[in-house]
């Protein structure tokens, strides 16, 4: 229970692929004293939420690996003018997110500025490489399989097609989704 000081949460829905949809729902408690976290050689911490990560020549997994989509989560926190590279599969999408201060994509002529609050698509490599500017940084990344399946979305409700979106709305008004 927060007793003081600033609180911060962030709520991640994982698109499942169509065969696995209909399931039950999951839902994991992670304790934050489970969750790795990794003091960088080059300052800064990194957690790993999810997946498994890379990090100075240390292979280190997080307490969420049975995610369908092989997701990698890491809440990383890097100091002023400090960076961090990490490899990233390039065949799976990715995005980052700064929740705290600016950040600064690529390296040499292949830069790019990413201000607080604001969702960056990555354009995959073998790495990525993020800068903090003159303030520290503090970012998720999130990198997943992709499931190459349409979407369809309304409200809450994630399908592949407008005939399950009606049919899990129809379901959750009659109370068989709840």
């Amino acid at each position: 229970q927060q007793e003081s000081g600033q609180m911060r949460g962030f709520q991640l829905w994982v698109n499942l692929p169509a065969k696995k949809k209909m399931q039950p729902a999951d839902y994991q408690d992670v304790r934050p004293e489970e969750v790795p976290l990794i003091n960088l050689s080059t300052g800064g911490t990194v957690k790993v939420i999810s997946g498994t990560a890379y990090i100075d020549s240390n292979i280190v997994k997080g307490p969420i690996q049975s995610i369908s989509t092989e997701a990698l989560i890491l809440d990383i926190r890097i100091p002023a003018g400090g960076q961090f590279t990490h490899p990233l599969n390039a065949t799976y999408n990715a995005f980052i997110y700064p929740y705290e201060g600016e950040l600064i994509i690529g390296t040499g002529g292949n830069k790019r500025t990413l201000d607080p609050q604001a969702a960056g698509i990555l354009s995959l490599g073998e790495s990525i490489d993020i800068n903090a500017g003159a303030q520290e940084v503090a970012f998720l990344l999130l990198a997943a399989r992709p499931l190459k399946e349409p979407i369809v979305q309304y409200g809450p409700f994630v399908m592949n097609t407008l005939a399950e979106i009606e049919q899990a709305i129809s379901d959750y008004n009659s109370g068989q989704l709840c």
